[in-house]
């Protein structure tokens, strides 16, 4: 699960490693669900001092808000691909956006005989919407984007 936002002249990347979830692939592939939980707090970039950071009420404000959400509300066909409706969650604020899914297959006997299947996903947010302003202009220039891109590489085991 990860994240890239444009800061200067360059794009910071960043990871959570912190979080669960739960696909629900139902017959009908249009009723399918998923819920996930993000520690917010698990944040990466690969900096200890902008990591830091990120946790402060500057930004994600772990301390009041240490989980970020999505809930699924609907699944749709989309000229050969999917499109995954949901509500995410950030600072206790909700909004809706889509992901667009692609599907990279299903593995019906798995690491250890279980089937998994793996989706990889993309999405853009601003970061505003979610009360996150630090840092969005300085003497309008760009100091960190208020558009940030999130990339999702799902593998997941099913179960039944």
């Amino acid at each position: 699960m990860g994240f890239a936002v444009r800061h200067l002249m360059s794009k910071v990347r960043g990871t959570f490693s912190d979080f669960s979830g739960e696909i629900r692939i139902e017959e009908d592939q249009l009723q399918s669900s998923v819920g996930v939980s993000v520690e917010l707090a698990s944040v990466s970039t690969g900096n200890q001092m902008r990591d830091d950071h990120l946790r402060t009420s500057d930004f994600f404000d772990v301390e009041q808000s240490p989980k970020m959400t999505f809930v699924s509300s609907g699944v749709r066909s989309v000229e050969g691909g999917w499109v995954l409706d949901g509500d995410l969650t950030i600072r206790d604020i909700t909004k809706a956006i889509e992901i667009q899914l692609e599907f990279l297959g299903l593995d019906p006997t798995g690491l250890a005989g279980e089937q998994r299947i793996g989706f990889e996903g993309r999405t853009s947010i601003n970061r505003s919407d979610f009360g996150v302003n630090f840092g969005l202009a300085a003497d309008s220039k760009i100091v960190i984007s208020d558009k940030v891109d999130i990339l999702l590489e799902i593998e997941a085991a099913l179960t039944q």
